[in-house]
């Protein structure tokens, strides 16, 4: 099903999208969109909505099982308190995205912008992954509580940026994040350190890689080709002595 999205306002558009879910499509086409807000927010049905265009801000919001596909550049605040499902980017996306994301799965192509991955969680067996294929702005992992976080640094039109910004990792307290070939450890917060991978992570990693060079029919192994490191937590409570007085 094909859905003409040019000069439609935001609401207008998600009405018809939730119509067309709604009676039982399993594929829709947006054509022409223009940064329309809220597309395929709280859908809970396994539906794939492929987007020809730039969709708005809080693409994918609480979205529980459909798989939104963007062949070009996306807004911010992607797959906030997104639980399941999946989003494939195929260009450049902006800030906050995976906010409070609980489970499924974010694709980013090339660069993403600031705060990305912030308070994501896991929850037993929902664990949500972000992967961004380009480079990142500040703030990566910010508040970070579970999950996995993957930076590639590699697909990027902007050859002389730095792979990441400052404060990276800032409060973060559970997940782990992955980099390929390094981190700048100037720019990470003091409450992150940088450690080796093990045997187990090597395994997951390779596993959430090749679901998305299957995204992009790309090859695992030149990704692989450069090794990575994990950046994990100091502390389950990194902001313990700033609000709270310890006992002597």
């Amino acid at each position: 099903m094909k859905i003409d999205a040019q000069g439609l306002y935001y609401k207008d558009l998600n009405l018809q999208v939730r119509d067309a879910v709604d009676g039982g499509a399993e594929k829709i086409e947006l054509e022409n969109v223009n940064g329309q807000y809220f597309i395929g927010d709280g859908i809970n049905r396994p539906v794939t909505i492929t987007i020809n265009g730039v969709p708005g801000n809080d693409l994918a919001a609480f979205m529980n099982g459909a798989t939104i596909i963007v062949n070009e550049n996306a807004q911010d605040n992607i797959g906030n308190t997104m639980n399941a499902g999946k989003v494939v980017v195929h260009g450049h996306a902006g800030d906050v995205l995976g906010y409070g994301m609980r489970g499924g799965k974010i694709h980013i192509k090339k660069d993403v912008g600031y705060r990305v991955g912030i308070h994501m969680k896991s929850y037993y067996d929902n664990k949500p992954v972000l992967i961004a294929g380009g480079k990142a702005g500040d703030f990566f992992g910010e508040y970070m509580a579970g999950g996995v976080l993957i930076l590639l640094g590699m697909y990027s039109d902007n050859p002389d940026k730095p792979k990441h910004g400052y404060l990276f990792g800032t409060g973060m307290h559970g997940g782990v994040i992955y980099v390929r070939g390094g981190v700048d450890e100037a720019r990470l917060s003091k409450e992150v350190g940088v450690f080796e991978l093990d045997e187990a992570d090597k395994s997951q990693l390779e596993g959430l890689l090749k679901s998305y060079c299957e995204d992009y029919d790309l090859q695992l192994v030149d990704i692989m080709a450069e090794p990575f490191v994990k950046i994990l937590p100091k502390s389950k409570r990194p902001y313990e002595n700033m609000y709270c007085q310890m006992p002597k």
